[in-house]
């Protein structure tokens, strides 16, 4: 693997991230847009670079499971899949996140069938919100490789012990080439350390895991796991910090916002959309409109009091997705929607709006028209979704 400056697709960007992480087990079925992660992983561990335990499964059901059972035995575990695949795992990842396992997996977002699209948006993970998942999405390559290292120390954190779901727009980014910073694999080595995990299954020191538990005991569980992904709000802060540190780069936490103070019109959105908002928003401000752009790096936990602070002063919120929950809004929106309602009679009003699904553009005309119509008219508190691509047609 080559280091330094590389001209990198995400996807390779992502692998040349896993691999830096030094996985002692990588458990892989391909599915499109996701298949050049595990092909590059591939390539690595023939020709002896990756030295790992490399397992070609049959299903996206048997990758995690795989991932699952390495990882209970203290294996530093890494899988990827995106769209169907994802929900082929819906099972295991309720089993991952209840057990503790700090395995990361990077989901290449990809529209879910019907109609069958193997185009990107982000239904497949936020779908999957309530599997007790920390999910972080990426806007860039560069960020898909750095957020991949930090995810494992995130992920590994005693304090946290949970598995991580990194978010990669499909095409958009996992398909896109731009320039990436490769780190050294001692620099790498330096920042995440040696797995050691503070409980695995070993025959000279037995311990029960992925065991039964009635309803006693049950709640008391669920207490812990809930304690752990919330403390990987702060955790994250931290690595990144650390982060800054040993690489000179900084992604900072939950949020990225940008020209957000002062700003009466704000756009919140997810992953590779951001870098064309921040385009319009520049552009608008030059004319001298007040509006700015906030993007959500972690949406579990969902970072509710910062987004709180960062929002407070805005009189309209815009939530921009690639989603909708289908008979009501889109799922971003209602989370953004329930971390604003402590601030009561001075609340932004929110509107939520839906772009970009299999995969289509999103027009820099339309974005300007979603902070046109938030100046002009305010947020709403009804819960239309506003359907920002143009020529949307009744099917």
């Amino acid at each position: 693997m080559k280091t330094g400056l590389q001209f990198l697709a995400g996807n390779e960007a992502v692998a040349a991230g896993a691999a830096l992480a030094r996985p002692q087990v990588v458990a892989v079925y391909p599915i499109t847009p996701q298949t050049t992660i595990v092909e590059r992983l591939a390539d690595w561990h023939a020709n002896g670079e990756l030295q790992c335990e490399f397992l070609h499964v049959e299903s996206e059901h048997s990758a995690l499971s795989a991932a699952m059972g390495a990882s209970a035995l203290g294996a530093r575990t890494f899988t990827a899949t995106s769209s169907q695949g994802l929900l082929y795992m819906c099972e295991c990842l309720h089993y991952a996140a209840g057990g503790r396992f700090p395995i990361v997996m990077v989901n290449a977002n990809r529209a879910l069938a019907l109609p069958w699209n193997i185009y990107g948006d982000q239904r497949d993970s936020l779908s999957q919100l309530e599997s007790g998942w920390i999910q972080l999405y990426a806007s860039n390559a560069q960020e898909a490789l750095d957020l991949t290292l930090q995810a494992f120390r995130l992920a590994e954190d005693p304090r946290v012990a949970t598995p991580v779901m990194l978010n990669v727009d499909g095409f958009a980014l996992t398909h896109t080439y731009e320039p990436v910073q490769v780190p050294e694999p001692a620099q790498a080595g330096a920042f995440l350390p040696a797995f050691k995990p503070a409980f695995r299954m070993d025959l000279d020191a037995p311990l029960s895991l992925g065991f039964s538990a009635g309803p006693r005991d049950n709640t008391a569980f669920k207490i812990a796991q809930h304690r752990g992904c919330l403390a990987a709000e702060s955790v994250l802060d931290e690595v990144d910090a650390e982060f800054a540190r040993h690489f000179g780069r900084s992604w900072g936490g939950a949020l990225e916002p940008w020209h957000v103070d002062g700003a009466e019109a704000v756009v919140v959105t997810l992953g590779s959309l951001s870098g064309e908002l921040r385009g319009v928003v520049d552009a608008l401000r030059a004319e001298g409109l007040k509006v700015g752009s906030l993007r959500l790096r972690l949406l579990r936990p969902f970072p509710a009091e910062a987004l709180r602070r960062a929002l407070a002063g805005a009189r309209a919120v815009g939530v921009l997705e690639k989603n909708v929950s289908v008979g009501f809004e889109g799922t971003v929106c209602s989370q953004v929607r329930a971390a604003l309602h402590p601030l009561g009679a001075a609340a932004p009003g929110v509107a939520g709006f839906t772009g970009g699904l299999g995969g289509r553009d999103i027009p820099a005309a339309e974005l300007e028209a979603v902070f046109l119509g938030l100046l002009a008219h305010g947020g709403t508190h009804d819960n239309a979704v506003g359907w920002v691509d143009p020529g949307v047609r009744d099917a």
